[in-house]
């Protein structure tokens, strides 16, 4: 297996349940996307049985790293979890909006 280097648009999907994501900003950290413990691929790959319940990855949700250089976006939801080099993703938080007193 090659790894394909990470850059904004590039589609990547899991090996191992329904999720499908999108990078948004590539980081500049290095490591290798993980989705429930196995490298994601840009591969149409088959979902094994059974995946489909419970998604822990949420549709329409960005994920990022502890340093939050990284960022991607859940394009089809899955069992998850979203990892990079062994280090679990977090949901990125959405930035307050002014106060319009």
């Amino acid at each position: 297996m090659t790894t394909t280097p990470l850059r904004p648009g590039l589609r990547l999907r899991s090996r191992t349940c329904t999720a499908e994501i999108v990078v948004v900003r590539p980081g500049s950290g290095s490591g290798t996307l993980e989705c429930g413990g196995e490298p994601m691929t840009t591969d149409d790959v088959t979902t094994p049985a059974g995946t489909a319940d419970a998604p822990g990855v949420l549709l329409g949700k960005r994920y990022t790293d502890e340093s939050r250089t990284l960022e991607v976006l859940v394009v089809k939801a899955g069992a998850g979890p979203l990892s990079l080099g062994g280090v679990a993703l977090t949901v990125k938080a959405a930035k307050p909006l002014p106060a319009s007193d």
